[in-house]
């Protein structure tokens, strides 16, 4: 008999939008709800966790004060790390 293949979520290169509602972790002020972007990486294997790269269109969504302090604390405000339900994944159509 052969062995079941683990079933692994949408993994580097699936794109994603993020549900609304959802904020930044270390901003919980600065909502990214409606943000797009592209996996690059995913973490863990119970609760995963997302490395998001953010598209042009996201980036011109983003507040200009949490980019200006994200480059004050050397963070990557190009990226960030979400759970896989702060994620809608999409089709390449979408």
């Amino acid at each position: 008999m052969a062995k079941k293949k683990a079933v692994r979520g949408p993994g580097a290169g699936t794109k994603i939008r993020v549900r609304d509602g959802i904020s930044i972790p270390e901003f919980p002020d600065v909502a990214c709800g409606g943000w797009t972007g592209m996996v690059v990486d995913v973490s863990g294997k119970e609760n995963p966790q997302y490395v998001i790269e953010w598209d042009g269109d996201a980036l011109q969504k983003m507040p200009k004060a949490y980019i200006d302090e994200c480059e004050q604390k050397n963070l990557l405000y190009t990226m960030a790390c979400l759970p896989a339900d702060s994620l809608e994944f999409l089709t390449p159509a979408e």
